[in-house]
């Protein structure tokens, strides 16, 4: 029983998937970042929400 109890202290396989949670954390800040900042304002007047806003039309006819 201690000698599994031991075994299961130095083991190191936790610490590999912690640290890959701690990266897919930080891609995941700095993607959310990005688009933060070409997200243009709250009418879609620029950035990524125009974008968006331009294909919707398109695809319902409306656009230009």
């Amino acid at each position: 029983m201690l000698s599994s109890f031991f075994a299961l202290i130095h083991d190191e396989e936790g610490a590999s998937a912690v640290e890959y949670g701690l990266v897919v954390g930080l891609i995941a800040v700095i993607i959310i970042a990005f688009l933060i900042l070409i997200g243009g304002d709250a009418e879609g007047n620029s950035g990524l929400a125009k974008l968006f806003n331009d294909v919707a039309q398109a695809i319902n006819g409306d656009g230009n």
